[in-house]
């Protein structure tokens, strides 16, 4: 039995608002092994990103997890449910076990500190070294995310970074306490392709350098074909479909990753005008019974008045579909 790193089972979030309550996060169940990269994909307001932040304890109110386990299993083989930790004790984990990486990274930087005074606060705050040693790891993780001349970087302040310099420095942030798990939140939405490019690359040496588990959250297909191992589709805060990256990209199962697909730009179908998914994300606060996608798919009957369950396919996926794609069905037809 393969070793897994974060065990996700049946997680629920909601939010409590005058219009009734919303379920960001319904249901949702995935896992992660050391050294694997999971891209974890849908619209905005899928609850992917909400997804990460249940994860890691970081849900604010009016939001609350109702439900559900988060297993996160060390390299000794111990396991700690981290819905069962109090404040202080999340707080030793997260940034530590289990790490961030957010969309916007001056949100994880202060901008009146110098990069160095930040990267070793970091280092201080869960382990018991000395400045001269903190200094050494961060020098180190700096170099581990190709930032040149590391040393002279440590005394300069966010600002005198370009985005992409700025983005690598919170990688190195991450990494810097050599967490079982990173969460990342679409990291390079806002970079330029060729600086996104070469970000990924050190992702995935990382990764498999020292067998990290990485959840790489974002909407863009493209990044996932180029960088994770497996793939979870999510829509109206449920997972759809699940399955290794070249088996959800070539053979999709669930109507909606189809619709994804379709709608991204490729160099293979030129000519061929994108086809866009009708309709839009149903409210959370009042989805429609049954299958939440049913009003927008081209392939609904009335079984799906009812809700579907997530089954396993031959290939070793799962989809959450009545009417699965088959191997006949062309993904650009």
């Amino acid at each position: 039995m393969k070793k897994v790193a974060l065990a996700v089972s049946h997680l629920q979030t909601e939010f409590v608002t005058r219009a009734g309550i919303a379920r960001a996060v319904n249901d949702v169940s995935l896992f992660v092994e050391p050294g694997e990269i999971l891209g974890l994909v849908g619209e905005s307001g899928s609850g992917k990103s909400m997804t990460g932040f249940s994860i890691l304890g970081l849900v604010e109110r009016p939001g609350r997890v109702v439900g559900g386990k988060i297993e996160l299993t060390g390299a000794d083989g111990k396991s700690v449910d981290l819905r069962q930790l109090d404040d202080l004790q999340m707080r030793s984990i997260r940034g530590n076990r289990i790490a961030m990486i957010f969309q916007d990274p001056m949100m994880t930087l202060n901008p009146v500190l110098k990069i160095g005074t930040q990267m070793m606060e970091t280092v201080r705050a869960h382990n018991r070294v000395s400045k001269k040693e903190a200094y050494r790891r961060a020098v180190e993780a700096l170099q581990s995310v190709g930032i040149p001349a590391a040393e002279q970087r440590m005394a300069a302040y966010p600002h005198q970074f370009s985005g992409g310099m700025r983005q690598r420095v919170v990688i190195a942030i991450a990494l810097l306490n050599k967490p079982d798990v990173i969460i990342a939140d679409e990291p390079t939405t806002a970079l330029d392709v060729t600086i996104q490019g070469q970000i990924l690359f050190q992702m995935q040496k990382i990764c498999r350098d020292s067998g990290t588990a990485l959840i790489w959250i974002t909407h863009d297909l493209s990044v996932v074909s180029e960088l994770a191992d497996r793939v979870s589709v999510m829509y109206a805060g449920k997972i759809v479909e699940s399955g290794s990256t070249r088996q959800i990209l070539e053979l999709p199962g669930h109507p909606y990753t189809q619709g994804l697909i379709r709608s991204t730009p490729s160099a293979n179908i030129r000519g061929v005008p994108l086809k866009q998914i009708p309709g839009m994300t149903p409210s959370l606060v009042n989805l429609p019974g049954g299958c939440a996608f049913r009003d927008r798919c081209e392939f609904a009957t009335a079984q799906c008045e009812t809700t579907p369950a997530l089954e396993s396919r031959r290939d070793k996926g799962s989809v959450r579909c009545f009417h699965p794609l088959t191997q006949d069905e062309e993904v650009f037809a």
